[in-house]
């Protein structure tokens, strides 16, 4: 298959300064080399998006809608080939890719829908003095950092609320996983969308993409990535006052308490964890288990670690893919390398699978015993390693759970006790409590607290991060 190896810049297919190797993960095989933006690149693409920003945002809501819809039937039309880039640049399982293309597709149906619920609004004039509307209006320029994990689901939750605010916007793929997004690109060249509407260009070096953030053009930057990025982001985009959307990492905990349906729990907690070999930012990290359960889900957790498909056959029912790159396999191989060697348990996993010769996967794991002082326990894995902390009693359980310098994005609870599960998701300092298990979609708020971020993805929220309120007011009785 021959990948899209193009940016698209000022309404163009395009070339660049540089170029980025793509690798697949699971053959580490060479897939695409694609261009990458230079310094002279990404200045023009910020003064096509500048100079775009009067036009596209000045646009009737109607048309915006109109592009967007056309956007979506292309994509809609183009699933397979989306859906294989991804599956190649990432090693994704093929059923696994279905979730990214849905997101693009929805999001860019929901946003053309949801930007006309928009309403703007009247204020009360205390004095009757004066009458006062509120106003939405785009923020301007918008620059967009993706991760890998999710290719189209990510540049969805970004295009789609960007788009239909007014705002040009510039998207930014990760290295590791441009072609997807070139893809898009190509999409929107084929509809003739409105030149600097959405530019997608990769940066092949820290210091180019650095520009994007450093410019005084961009009025939103936002970010789906780690906690160190965003902390960096905000500080290179610190030239001029910018709004920030940021969803970064966490350390989700999930609480297992004696009375929870353990089935319902592993299912839960496995899933999230071994889907997508366990690189989600919402992935249960911490899973702190009642003593009295804690055999059984041990248990049922190793069997589901144990009987779970890794590889990369398109024709398989495949659960767990490879790690992106060398760097992550032997991040994880560390990590449990470490817990090993501190006293937990190795009850599934921990290496290579035997029947895989290439490819960066991780046979999905489970340690017992973890405890405080493992890394494991203190860092965001970011791969399937489920790590299992017994507790008593929850005196200090709470505490142990917001123990969490990487900030909260997400908690677990397992109960069937809902004053119990109520209680505790009131006292979880976590943007997300998910009880009993768990649920996203295009319509429901994805954000967190703290370190994990700033502004939310998703729902109506998002659009908010992309818009800003003028008030006008009016004195009554003027003449017009």
């Amino acid at each position: 298959m021959e990948f899209p190896t193009q940016m698209y810049m000022g309404g163009r297919l395009t070339d660049g300064q540089a170029t980025l190797d793509v690798l697949n993960p699971a053959t580490e095989t060479h897939v695409a080399t694609v261009a990458a933006a230079g310094p002279d690149d990404v200045q023009a693409a910020l003064e096509c998006a500048r100079d775009a920003f009067p036009e596209w945002s000045g646009l009737p809501i109607a048309e915006r809608q109109r592009w967007m819809l056309r956007l979506r039937d292309e994509v809609i039309a183009n699933e397979e080939y989306l859906r294989l880039c991804i599956h190649h640049e990432m090693g994704k399982s093929w059923a696994a890719t279905q979730e990214d293309f849905d997101s693009l597709r929805n999001s860019l149906g929901y946003y053309a829908e949801e930007i006309a619920r928009l309403h703007d609004y009247g204020l009360a004039d205390r004095a009757g003095t004066h009458t006062h509307r509120m106003v939405h209006e785009a923020a301007g320029v918008a620059v967009a950092f993706l991760a890998w994990n999710f290719p189209l689901l990510n540049l969805a939750f970004k295009i789609g609320p960007a788009m239909a605010a007014g705002c040009p916007v510039i998207i930014r793929p990760s290295n590791d996983t441009p072609i997807s997004a070139y893809a898009v690109g190509q999409l929107c060249h084929r509809i003739g969308l409105p030149k600097g509407a959405v530019q997608i260009i990769a940066t092949a070096s820290y210091d180019v993409a650095d520009a994007l953030s450093a410019s005084t053009i961009p009025a939103v930057l936002t970010l789906i990535g780690s906690t160190a990025t965003g902390q960096h982001i905000m500080r290179t985009g610190a030239t001029s006052i910018k709004k920030y959307s940021m969803e970064l990492g966490g350390n989700a905990p999930a609480l297992v308490f004696p009375d929870a349906d353990l089935d319902v729990a592993v299912d839960t907690l496995c899933g999230i964890k071994f889907n997508n070999a366990g690189q989600i930012c919402v992935s249960p990290n911490r899973v702190f288990v009642h003593r009295d359960v804690l055999d059984d889900f041990s248990a049922k957790a190793a069997a589901r670690a144990k009987s779970a498909k890794v590889g990369w056959d398109r024709d398989a029912d495949i659960t767990t893919g490879p790690v992106i790159n060398a760097k992550a396999f032997a991040r994880m191989k560390a990590l449990i390398g470490d817990a090993w060697n501190k006293g937990a348990a190795l009850l599934a996993g921990g290496d290579r699978p035997a029947q895989l010769d290439r490819g960066f996967f991780i046979a999905p794991t489970v340690l017992g015993n973890v405890t405080e002082d493992m890394d494991v326990y203190r860092q965001e894995t970011f791969g399937p390693i489920i790590s299992i902390i017994p507790f008593d009693d929850d005196t200090d359980l709470i505490a142990k759970a917001n123990d969490c310098e990487e900030g909260g994005l997400t908690a677990f609870v397992f109960t069937r006790d809902l004053a119990l599960a109520e209680r505790h998701a009131a006292a979880l300092r976590y943007g997300e409590i998910q009880i009993n298990g768990v649920k996203y979609d295009i319509d429901l708020p994805h954000g967190g607290f703290g370190q994990s971020g700033i502004g939310h993805d998703c729902s109506p929220l998002a659009l908010h991060d992309y818009l800003v309120l003028k008030r006008i007011t009016r004195a009554n009785g003027a003449h017009s």
